[in-house]
């Protein structure tokens, strides 16, 4: 299959976030993906996400951008921001081998997108945070 796209735009408000499961089963739907696995992406897309709608612009409003680029080898999500520079694979994966109560606060959003995507990367470019995170996938299309 040849590289198929969808695009998303939401703005940084809670509400917005409701908008994402839909756009995310339709493309994993499109693409073959099976249904365990669309349950993982959606939280690690959750995950992704919500941080930007919370954090990148802490006194204005703003836009949450998330392309989708797919073909049977792979899912690629692109979450595009013009907040505040942030790079979220800079933050140390959280320490889940302590209890809920030790644990400091953050961190555990990155890390859980870490364990379900096969890549994750950041850049900063011309005022915009852009978070590209890839599964590989098995499509499930014949």
């Amino acid at each position: 299959m040849e590289a198929k796209t969808r695009q998303l735009t939401i703005k940084n408000e809670i509400e917005e976030l409701t908008k994402l499961p839909a756009f995310v089963d339709s493309v994993c739907e499109e693409a073959g993906v099976d249904i365990a696995l669309i349950a993982s992406l959606n939280l690690a897309l959750e995950e992704a996400v919500t941080n930007v709608v919370l954090y990148a612009y802490p006194d204005s409003e703003g836009t949450v951008t998330i392309d989708a680029v797919y073909t049977d080898e792979y899912l690629k999500f692109v979450i595009t921001d013009s907040g505040i520079a942030f790079d979220p694979t800079k933050k140390e994966d959280a320490d889940t081998t302590l209890s809920a109560e030790e644990r400091t606060i953050g961190g555990l959003g990155i890390f859980l997108v870490r364990q379900i995507m096969d890549s994750v990367n950041y850049e900063r470019i011309d005022g915009h945070n852009i978070l590209t995170i890839i599964k590989k996938i098995e499509s499930t299309k014949e």
